[in-house]
């Protein structure tokens, strides 16, 4: 039977919540927005929360489970953040991913029979196992297959990098055929963090439209034009930038899904312009070097390592441009906007749903298109007017999107959800 506290009237009070999550930091997307929404359910909403990860970090207030901290037979203990540590194996990533799929519902099983741990559900960003109440869907791997599936061909690919592009191929299939099996179960809530999300698992999986959205938040404390005035001297002086260059900006991992071929030709065909790019993240700089040779923009492109303090390149640059090919959100637009940067944005990333085109950003509708990109940069670079008016636009539009906001709108998918749990008698 369910909870008989539940009866009392879950909306007034905390819940208990177990979340499931390979790792969770402020570093990367989808992890970060679980450590946001974790705090906030504990500190305004009372829950306690049970993390089940590989790693935990960045998470205020967070303490190991174990013999110093029991489970409780009563009420949940306001604002608690507990890490239940789910050991890692080394190898390659589908046996990590398939050791984890398997450990962490091991482990729930073994707390929930030998250490009481019951919960009022279980939530989990993506699939991560078999059993959650509650999924925040981040990218459905099936919509971003057929982006990359003509790269994972053999024949496309040199001998010696065939296991590697075997090993991909046998992940993204089983995810795959998990996403069908529990994305269809009718007992799942699902939540997207867009509309593009929603139609992306209504395209694959038949799931109807109308799901919760719960788009990602941003830190308006850190990301806000003040901020930014206030680094600009000298972050454009760390990076070199002299007055005259206009700089724009580029912040992710995976460059060619976020755009950047599609980007440099766009600076090829604007070559007389004092344009210089900034890209940040963690792949491999080198193997661009030769683009960058044969389309004359040695010079022109600085690639840089990702920094905690982020807001130092947003200061640091005059656009933001982002012309991913796939993106179920795209956080680091939307951070760009609240800095008040001018953005242009692809119409296939899901910030593009929180965009006016025109008046708080640009939105390019095509990202496999250059001429169309460098139309809209060289329109940015020239027109004083727009970009002042996207500029003074664009931190109103990202003021309505925090992680408060997105940590109201789980509350209320989880008390639903609760209830109708309570209603069915589980």
């Amino acid at each position: 039977m369910y909870s008989p506290r539940l009866l009392k009237g879950v909306e007034k009070m905390g819940l208990r919540v177990a979340v499931v999550s390979p790792f969770i930091d402020k570093r990367h997307g989808t992890e970060r927005c679980i450590a946001e929404e974790v705090e906030r359910l504990a500190r305004d909403y009372d829950y306690e929360i049970h993390l089940y990860s590989q790693w935990v970090e960045d998470v205020e207030g967070v303490k190991r489970f174990g013999r110093e901290v029991q489970m409780s037979d009563g009420e949940p203990r306001k604002g608690a953040i507990y890490w239940h540590k789910v050991p890692d194996v080394p190898g390659p990533h589908l046996i990590k991913y398939l050791w984890w799929f398997v450990a962490n519902q091991v482990i729930r099983n073994w707390n929930r029979k030998a250490k009481g741990c019951q919960y009022d559900l279980v939530y989990s960003p993506g699939i991560n196992c078999w059993d959650a109440d509650v999924i925040s869907v981040h990218i459905v791997v099936a919509e971003f297959y057929t982006q990359v599936k003509d790269m994972l061909r053999l024949t496309r690919s040199p001998f010696r990098t065939w296991p590697r592009v075997i090993h991909r191929w046998l992940y993204y299939h089983l995810i795959m055929a998990l996403e069908r099996r529990i994305y269809g179960r009718h007992h799942m809530k699902l939540v997207a963090i867009s509309k593009k999300v929603a139609n992306d698992l209504h395209r694959h999986y038949s799931v109807p439209t109308n799901l919760p959205i719960a788009y990602h938040g941003i830190d308006i404390c850190r990301f806000n034009p003040q901020v930014r005035a206030s680094l600009r001297p000298r972050a454009r002086k760390v990076l070199n930038l002299d007055d005259g260059i206009f700089a724009i900006l580029l912040i992710g991992n995976d460059w060619k899904k976020k755009g950047l071929d599609c980007l440099l030709e766009a600076l090829h065909r604007l070559r007389d312009l004092p344009i210089h790019l900034l890209v940040v993240g963690q792949d491999d700089p080198n193997l661009y070097l030769g683009r960058l040779r044969e389309r004359g923009l040695n010079g022109r492109v600085t690639f840089l390592p990702p920094r905690p303090d982020v807001e130092v390149y947003y200061a640091a640059a005059d656009a933001y441009v982002a012309p991913s090919l796939e993106d179920a959100f795209a956080l680091p637009p939307a951070e760009a906007m609240a800095c008040g940067l001018p953005v242009i944005v692809s119409s296939h990333a899901g910030v593009s749903e929180i965009v006016r085109d025109g008046v708080d950003g640009l939105i390019l509708k095509d990202p496999r298109d250059p001429e169309e990109l460098a139309r809209l940069l060289q329109l940015l670079h020239a027109d004083d007017g727009l970009r002042e008016r996207l500029s003074h636009n664009a931190p109103h539009t990202a003021r309505q999107f925090t992680w408060e906001r997105n940590a109201q709108r789980m509350h209320e998918v989880f008390v639903r959800v609760v209830n109708e749990k309570r209603t069915c008698g589980h």
